[in-house]
């Protein structure tokens, strides 16, 4: 069983690494363009809060949380976006202040889900643990984008574990957004964690892997990085075509980032 106040700790010094990042930034800093097209940082931070403020009302207001899906579903394609936009209009430091409150609240309600309950949410139901490893996984690949806007190298942390089982565990998911069929085998996974340790998934003696550097994957299982920019080692056309389609994000398939462009 998932450690729910570990994960949320991890969560919580997930968020205080990318806030050290804008924490500092002037007006301007807030206005630059990320590269996920058509949105600046401000933008960034913005979706982190308005998702981290539905995940708070999942997890203590299910009536109102259906509420606000009834009213996203006329919009289902833009309905984030649209959110992102209005957050980014919020000044910086009141948009940085919202922030670092309502991720702080959400910390808080997911400790008071009674055990066994699964929260409402845009797809699947999910336990506490599952949405608070989402909302991790999220706010380090939206970090990226900030760090990849501002030069800066951000260190790998044993949390990257949490989203390379989200990317291990979604891989069906990739391929239904696709339109199309998941293999029936399972792959093997093994990743280089950042401390040198290894982390494995799937059977020793499957046909289809995939090696390489735990960064590299989650980069690549969050579209950060194009696979051609990454150290993974690919084994089996199934695996090879699952990387060309995987998105630990929820959601139609995204754009993903072009050969080189962080060279």
């Amino acid at each position: 069983m998932a450690d729910l106040e570990a994960l949320l700790a991890d969560f919580t010094a997930e968020c205080a690494d990318l806030d050290r990042l804008i924490a500092d930034l002037d007006p301007t800093g807030w206005e630059r363009d990320t590269p996920a097209a058509g949105w600046t940082i401000a933008h960034q931070i913005a979706h982190l809060n308005w998702t981290d403020q539905v995940a708070a009302v999942a997890a203590t207001d299910a009536a109102e949380f259906d509420r606000l899906v009834q009213a996203a579903l006329p919009k289902a394609l833009t309905f984030v976006d649209e959110a992102a936009e209005e957050g980014a209009k919020t000044p910086a430091p009141q948009l940085l202040a919202d922030w670092r409150r309502d991720r702080a609240a959400l910390v808080e309600a997911l400790r008071t889900v009674p055990a066994g309950t699964k929260l409402p949410w845009f797809g699947p139901p999910m336990s506490p643990a599952s949405m608070v490893t989402a909302r991790l996984m999220e706010t380090w690949a939206h970090g990226q984008d900030v760090a990849d806007t501002l030069g800066l190298t951000r260190e790998p942390t044993a949390r990257l574990r949490h989203i390379a089982h989200i990317g291990v565990r979604t891989r069906n998911f990739a391929y239904l957004t696709h339109g199309k069929a998941a293999p029936g085998e399972e792959f093997r996974i093994e990743l280089a964690a950042p401390d040198g340790t290894s982390w494995t998934w799937g059977p020793e003696d499957a046909t289809q892997r995939v090696s390489g550097p735990a960064l590299d994957f989650c980069l690549a299982v969050t579209q950060r990085r194009h696979l051609d920019d990454l150290a993974l080692e690919v084994r089996g056309e199934e695996a090879s075509e699952w990387l060309g389609l995987a998105q630990a994000f929820a959601g139609p398939p995204g754009s993903g980032r072009t050969a080189g462009q962080f060279a």
